[in-house]
C-alpha cells in the first residue's frame, strides 16, 4: 500500500515462488481452480475453488479443474477458462513445477490421477 505497487505471487521456471509486477486492472481479479462442483440444499449449484471459495449459482458450463477468473472485491465469476488440449497452462505440482506450456494431450484414469502431457 505504501509503494502503491501490484504483484502477484508465482512460481518461476526452478519451482521457486517469485514476485510477479502486475497492473491495478489485472490486482481487481484472481484466477482460481476449480475443484468441486455440486448442488446444495434446495438444488441450489455451487462450485468450491482452490482456495477454499464457495461460489453460488455459477454458469453451467463451469466443470471441475476448469479456471474462473473471481472479481475480489464482489466475489463473482467474471470469466472461465476451460481445461482443454491447446490451452496455456503453469504446472502447480511435481517435478515440473513452475514449467510454463500448451496442454497436448489428457490421459484419463478413472479412479486415479489424470496425467497431463505439457509441451
Amino acid at each position: 500500500e505504501k509503494t502503491a505497487e501490484n504483484f502477484r505471487l508465482i512460481y518461476d521456471v526452478k519451482g521457486r515462488f517469485t514476485i510477479h509486477r502486475i497492473t491495478p486492472e489485472e490486482a481487481k481479479y484472481k484466477l482460481c481452480k476449480v475443484k468441486k462442483g455440486m448442488t446444495g440444499p434446495k438444488g441450489i449449484p455451487f462450485l468450491v475453488t482452490h482456495d477454499a471459495r464457495t461460489i453460488r449459482y455459477p454458469d453451467p458450463k463451469v466443470q471441475v479443474n476448469d479456471s474462473v477468473q473471481v472479481d475480489i472485491s464482489t466475489g463473482k465469476i467474471t470469466d472461465y477458462i476451460k481445461f482443454d488440449t491447446g490451452n496455456l497452462c503453469m504446472v502447480t505440482g511435481g517435478r515440473n513445477l513452475g514449467r510454463v506450456g500448451l496442454v497436448t494431450n489428457r490421459e484419463r484414469h478413472p479412479g486415479s490421477f489424470d496425467i497431463v502431457h505439457v509441451k
